[in-house]
């Protein structure tokens, strides 16, 4: 079963919060595990965000850093392909949402996601109205 996380949804991974547990559970149910090219420099972008406030040290930067970096080899990543970009427009035109969440469900879509894992709701609904399954965290 190849379950897509969106960042908010895939940092909770790294980042002990409320619906962590339910991603470790869906991680762990997962077959194959999906993300979105941007996934990567958002989730470092939140991991930068909490050492400059810091909520973690240099070595705990350090240690999400490496165990995310050894997540996404074995992830199927998607790129920006001209179907992703076309099914975020998509979204867009037909949702409200962020550009970057439009995205994560353009991606989806394209790697026919099983599940959509997001703490996203507003997110979840765009998601559940292009066909996705959908599971809120």
């Amino acid at each position: 079963m190849l379950v897509f996380f969106d960042t908010s949804a895939f940092a909770k991974r790294y980042i002990n919060e409320t619906g962590s547990d339910k991603v470790l559970e869906w991680c762990d149910k997962a077959t194959e595990i999906g993300l979105a090219g941007i996934a990567l420099p958002e989730i470092i972008s939140a991991f930068c965000r909490l050492h400059r406030e810091a909520w973690i040290s240099d070595v705990q930067y350090r240690q999400l850093k490496s165990l995310l970096l050894a997540d996404i080899e074995d992830v199927a990543l998607c790129d920006l392909a001209p179907a992703v970009l076309a099914q975020a427009v998509l979204s867009l035109e037909n949702n409200v949402l962020r550009a970057m969440d439009a995205i994560h469900i353009g991606s989806a879509v394209v790697l026919k996601a099983d599940v959509f894992v997001s703490a996203d709701k507003r997110q979840c609904e765009a998601a559940i109205r292009a066909g996705l399954l959908v599971e809120l965290v």
